[in-house]
């Protein structure tokens, strides 16, 4: 039965800013004034970006996510409405809504990137309706402040009704520890990180990712993925452990490439492709969305992810147990 979406997406909306410094970083002191070569705004967050990435994937996809009274609440509203994503928070926040700042140095080929947290911190259980919780899956991605208490209760009203979780916690959550995420942890169906984000929530400072799969797999999700760039990422599935190469792609920014791939693989999971298939297909959507600024520029539709799979001949290998 399908309720009020395929997947309800949990957690921030920000609005972006690019900035790009000709500048190398080592030569900037404080005080300086820096010429900016150019300046970009997009909306962003774990919300915004799974749920517009899973509607161009073909899939039915809402967020919950609390914004401020302000322009740039606005200014993200209006880009949701044209993706067709409803947010069913019945609020907003006196707070000002989430912002970050990435700036772009391209001669060290490196960025820095200033994060505020402010209005996705304030959502209460009064922001949203229990009625309108109901979806098929539920895609939780990171909620700080006291919101992460609200986070719980949603996650224990989705255990009780059966309804499956992914979680896509970033390394503000991982780096509070096992124990602290334990209550969502525990009734996860899929988890996805990054490597430093798996180091992190274990509190280890190295480990193969063979050994860190089997250590976050005992923690409760049925199936672990774990990212590292454009290195080699892992992934465990009830016993079988695989791994699959990122193609080398020009790599224009990295924001949201984790969005894109998870949210892209629960997509392909949701259309019960094997989960080799599922790995490949976010895969896809992570490469594209590298090559571009913007988080949502390049997002890939199911037909699209499959000719970047077929370009590049992405493969997944079955390691060794």
């Amino acid at each position: 039965m399908l309720f009020g979406s395929e997947v309800l997406c949990i957690g921030s909306a920000t609005l972006d800013t690019f900035l790009k410094v000709e500048r190398s970083l080592a030569k900037i002191k404080l005080g300086d004034k820096v010429l900016v070569s150019s300046l970009e705004k997009h909306s962003g967050g774990g919300a915004t970006n799974a749920a517009v990435a899973l509607t161009k994937f073909g899939l039915k996809a809402r967020i919950l996510t609390k914004l401020g009274r302000d322009h740039d609440g606005e200014f993200i509203q209006k880009e949701l409405c044209q993706h067709r994503v409803e947010n069913i928070c019945l609020h907003h926040s006196h707070r000002r809504t989430d912002s970050a700042s990435i700036i772009d140095y391209s001669r060290d080929k490196d960025r820095i990137i200033y994060v505020h947290k402010g209005a996705s911190e304030d959502l209460k259980e009064s922001d949203f309706k229990v009625a309108d919780l109901k979806s098929k899956w539920i895609y939780l991605a990171t909620l700080t402040g006291k919101s992460w208490k609200t986070a719980e209760r949603i996650v224990h009203l989705a255990w009780e009704k059966h309804t499956p979780i992914l979680f896509n916690p970033s390394l503000y959550l991982a780096q509070k520890g096992k124990t602290y995420l334990k209550p969502v942890l525990g009734v996860s169906f899929i988890l996805v990180l990054n490597r430093e984000e798996a180091l992190a929530l274990l509190g280890r400072k190295k480990g193969q990712p063979q050994k860190l799969l089997r250590a976050l797999q005992k923690l409760g999700p049925e199936m672990v993925i774990i990212t590292d760039g454009p290195r080699r990422l892992y992934a465990r599935h009830s016993q079988e452990i695989f791994s699959l190469q990122p193609p080398q792609v020009r790599i224009v920014h990295t924001a949201g490439a984790g969005d894109a791939f998870t949210a892209a693989f629960l997509g392909a999971y949701i259309k019960n492709y094997s989960f080799e298939d599922c790995l490949r297909l976010g895969q896809a959507n992570a490469c594209s969305v590298i090559q571009a600024k913007g988080v949502k520029h390049k997002l890939l539709t199911e037909r699209e992810a499959w000719k970047v799979v077929s370009q590049y001949k992405i493969k997944v290998r079955k390691e060794r147990r």
